[in-house]
């Protein structure tokens, strides 16, 4: 579950001017496009509620105890159809069910009961951490894209051991939410500011959601999927992976080579 406004994509890091980011822009990342034999994975782009941490049993506690207090009943079937969605479009199906309260209250009721539950321990997906590790050592930049809003996100980062991610985009960040690409596609722009080089093509979406992966491949990033709560269908357009844990950052730029070299074939052929 996730939410959605208007504000900006949340920096983990001060702004740099261009003279700056020219000059701090790590040497790997400055090679990769100019060197074939080096790798061309730039970015990866992490969702994070059933992706990188486990929260969606405390959205669904939540979810329940909301809908309880208004005298309904919340299933499990009903909960899993909102794996993934924005809180916004969440807010609207628990009015559905009886809640009496306004979008943005039960937003905010949701919300600051999963913070809670995460300040006291943070669910990390199994082999996550792990990964996102090893592409920070590699020097391969990190950014989240989550439909979960800034204070929940911010508290997940900030349990984090190091600043793996460069930046945040959250629901409250963009107009649209996922299943629509505006989220990935912020995130790509945002990252092309220190890397006019980069493309959708440097870029893997780790997801675990219908929505989630519907977002990431409408805005033409590789798309790896990690089925949690609910199965993901097949598509000739995804990756499905069924587990993060023994992953490498080997394995996710191996699917940007490809990618690459299938985009070069074609434009070839053209």
């Amino acid at each position: 579950m996730h939410g959605i406004s208007r504000q900006c994509v949340s920096p983990i890091r001060p702004q740099r001017n261009a003279r700056t980011a020219a000059r701090q822009v790590p040497r790997r990342l400055e090679s990769m496009h100019s060197l074939p034999s080096q790798p061309l994975l730039k970015a990866v782009l992490w969702d994070m509620d059933g992706t990188l941490v486990d929260t969606e049993p405390y959205w669904i506690a939540a979810e329940r105890a909301l809908v309880e207090s208004h005298g309904g009943s919340w299933s499990h079937q009903q909960a899993m159809q909102l794996v993934g969605q924005s809180l916004l479009h969440s807010a609207a199906v628990l009015q559905a069910a009886g809640v009496r309260l306004e979008a943005r209250e039960i937003v905010d009721t949701l919300s600051s009961q999963v913070i809670e539950q995460v300040r006291k321990e943070v669910p990390w997906r199994p082999g996550a951490r792990e990964l996102l590790d090893e592409l920070h050592q590699a020097g391969i930049r990190c950014a989240l894209v989550t439909m979960s809003e800034g204070p929940l996100a911010g508290v997940v980062v900030e349990s984090l051991p190091r600043p793996y991610f460069e930046f945040l985009v959250t629901g409250d960040s963009v107009t649209n939410g996922k299943p629509h690409p505006e989220a990935y596609l912020t995130a790509v722009e945002r990252l092309r500011l220190d890397d006019p080089s980069l493309t959708i093509h440097h870029c893997v979406a780790l997801e675990d959601s219908v929505p989630g992966a519907t977002a990431a491949i409408a805005s033409g990033v590789v798309t790896v999927g990690i089925p949690h709560q609910v199965p993901l269908p097949h598509d000739h357009r995804m990756i499905l992976w069924d587990t993060l844990v023994g992953r490498t950052a080997a394995d996710v730029a191996r699917l940007v080579d490809e990618r690459i070299t299938a985009v070069n074939l074609l434009e070839g052929a053209n």
